[in-house]
């Protein structure tokens, strides 16, 4: 058994569910539900999505992929963003696109989970690692913060919606 072939595979599973429950709260949501926040200092919806697509931009495709950081984590953040359902809904599947099919790229090269890519990279944007980081660092960094807001996304549906109806056999 390889545990870096294990490891990468149980990331794999845990992103692909979390993609699955998130997606289907968000469709049972209304226009309002997505920008609706408890409070006045608490995140809706809307900032949770942009957060999580803006870790999966700053994380893997910046990082990875070469594509310039045009993150705003600020505005991720900015109390009254405005998104709609579609986009809330077509956002969170890009953001889990991007991490599965990075998990899919490190499936075949495991390798790749104790290198350090952003060694020659300006200064990180965000404070859970640094420029020293190895890739399974940041993944399971990954995990523990999507984790999380998908949480928060799911709680806010069911705050709003009361019981939301799952559906077990889908993707």
């Amino acid at each position: 058994m390889d545990i870096s072939n294990e490891l990468i595979e149980s990331m794999l599973v845990k992103f692909k569910s979390e993609r699955k429950w998130t997606l289907q709260a968000i469709q049972q949501l209304s226009e309002e539900d997505i920008t609706w926040a408890p409070n006045s200092v608490s995140n809706s919806i809307a900032n949770l999505v942009a957060h999580i697509r803006g870790c999966g931009h700053s994380r893997i495709e910046t990082i990875f992929l070469n594509i310039p950081d045009t993150r705003d984590r600020d505005k991720e953040f900015e109390h009254g963003l405005i998104m709609t359902k579609e986009q809330a809904f077509n956002k969170t599947k890009e953001a889990f696109d991007i991490i599965i099919l990075f998990l899919e790229h490190l499936k075949i090269n495991p390798k790749l989970l104790l290198s350090q890519p952003s060694l020659n990279l300006p200064p990180l944007t965000y404070s859970q690692v640094n420029n020293e980081t190895t890739i399974l660092n940041l993944m399971i960094a990954m995990v523990r913060e999507i984790h999380y807001h998908t949480g928060q996304i799911i709680y806010i549906a069911k705050i709003r919606k009361g019981q939301l109806v799952w559906q077990y056999n889908e993707n």
